[in-house]
């Protein structure tokens, strides 16, 4: 059992930054590949950015690359999402969630997930 609690959240303005972080509970979070995925208002969950458990190969949505940076702490059960060069359409509710079997970008594969932290964007 993981247990992931999301935090950093907040209201930002365009073009400005955010860093979320995400807490996992126990001692197996290294066999995990993480992901951040976003949901928006009256709109499917949409898929951010995954990393492996060892901290590699990490791989991002077209729609965040070269703004977004994902990463993670192994020592801190940590994993975080640095956001910059924000967007009014990156408003959402942003999930972490592991996955035992690796990285992937679809929802359903993922094991575990957070309750979520809001990021508003505003124009």
């Amino acid at each position: 059992q993981v247990q992931l609690v999301e935090s950093g959240g907040g209201l930002v303005q365009t073009g400005g930054s955010l860093r979320l972080s995400c807490a996992a509970s126990g001692r197996t979070f290294s066999k995990y590949a993480m992901g951040w995925f976003r949901q928006a208002p009256g709109k499917e969950r949409q898929f951010v950015a995954t990393i492996s458990p060892s901290g590699g190969s990490p791989y991002y949505a077209d729609s965040v690359k070269g703004r977004f940076t994902i990463s993670r702490d192994n020592a801190k059960n940590t994993v975080f999402l640095q956001m910059t060069s924000l967007k009014p359409e990156d408003t959402a509710v942003y999930y972490c969630a592991a996955n035992l079997a690796g990285r992937s970008a679809t929802p359903d594969e993922y094991d575990y997930w957070g309750q979520g932290t809001q990021v508003t964007v505003s124009s």
